[in-house]
């Protein structure tokens, strides 16, 4: 007796959910449009949070800044839980075999002693700067509108915390709790730092959590240029390495948050309905951020001045100026000269 192995191919009777039918027409959806798209909840909440009852449980009005359909912004990477898995555990082995690398070599402790006083006095506190960027991150995500918006934020909230971790890691690396202990106590009570803790501070308590973000970006387009792009190119120069081979990876991470946050803010700018009241709100929201979120910064830099004079405070007013130029070529304006 012979047996003939044949493959039957059974043709699905649809290829995805109605509702990426009704947006995209009859194409087999990608994993990312199947686990985001319209997935928001918009029905059936029954009761209003007893600590706003003017919101419903999901609210387009948590914030000012809106999109006539919530999902005509979709994540360029777009990541879902898998992919972004697989995306950042590839980054971390990257960092863990850079970190390695570094400590087999003794990189650190071969350092001139400035740079080390700068890693710790400029960089470290940056891990409790993540921290609250990660807080702002979760409340962006709790009261966004739009699965894609929520998602982002989501898994920007553990960029955050894993910045913070391997920024941790450096520390420990350096010298042990004892600089992770020193750098908190900077973060605290370093009159240099005090500017930015406040900034962070701050964007805990403000109401609106797209201004929240929106702020927080604001800040990160001065700080990761700064630490890990200008003082990359000065420990190179002066001999610290170890820090350069560290800041690569924070600066790819942040070309990688980019992407979606330039897209978000176009989105909102470029909105057939809300776009022009949504540029007014980040106009808005710049002119009183912006120069909050410079002066900060400009005390980061002079507690890095303190350690290496690297011109770390004149650079901070450079990437000011090239912020500003950015923000205005997306239609936010960041003067009242701009907006007249």
């Amino acid at each position: 007796m012979q047996y003939e192995l044949r493959t039957q191919v059974i043709e699905p009777l649809r290829a995805t959910f109605d509702s990426l039918v009704e947006r995209y027409g009859g194409r087999p959806a990608s994993r990312y449009e199947e686990g985001t798209i319209d997935v928001q909840p918009r029905e059936n909440f029954h009761y209003r949070p007893l600590w706003d009852p003017a919101h419903e449980l999901y609210d387009e009005d948590f914030s000012a800044l809106k999109l006539a359909d919530p999902y005509s912004f979709t994540d360029p990477r777009q990541f879902y839980y898998a992919s972004y898995v697989t995306a950042r555990a590839q980054m971390f082995d990257a960092f863990g075999r850079t970190l390695d690398y570094i400590e087999e070599r003794d990189l650190f402790q071969r350092m001139p002693a400035a740079w080390r006083t700068l890693t710790t006095a400029a960089v470290l506190p940056m891990r409790h700067y993540e921290g609250g960027a990660q807080l702002v991150s979760v409340a962006g995500a709790r009261f966004a509108y739009g699965a894609t918006i929520e998602q982002c934020l989501s898994l920007a909230a553990f960029d955050r915390i894993g910045n913070a971790q391997l920024l941790s890691r450096v520390g420990l690396a350096l010298g042990g709790p004892e600089s992770l202990g020193e750098a908190k106590r900077a973060w605290l009570e370093a009159e240099d730092l005090q500017p930015l803790r406040r900034y962070a501070e701050e964007l805990l308590v403000e109401q609106d959590w797209a201004v929240a973000a929106f702020a927080l970006d604001l800040a990160d387009r001065l700080i990761y240029p700064l630490l890990y792009r200008h003082l990359d190119e000065q420990a190179l120069a002066g001999g610290a390495g170890a820090v350069s081979l560290v800041a690569q990876h924070l600066a790819g991470w942040f070309a990688d948050q980019r992407r979606w946050v330039d897209a978000l803010l176009a989105a909102w700018v470029a909105d057939p309905e809300h776009g022009e009241a949504n540029a007014a709100v980040l106009s808005d929201a710049a002119r009183t951020w912006l120069p909050r979120a410079c002066d900060a910064v400009r005390g980061l830099g002079r507690a890095a001045d303190a350690a290496v004079d690297t011109g770390a405070e004149r650079a901070v007013d450079e990437f000011a100026a090239r912020l500003r130029e950015q923000l205005a070529a997306a239609g936010i304006r960041t003067t009242e000269e701009d907006s007249a």
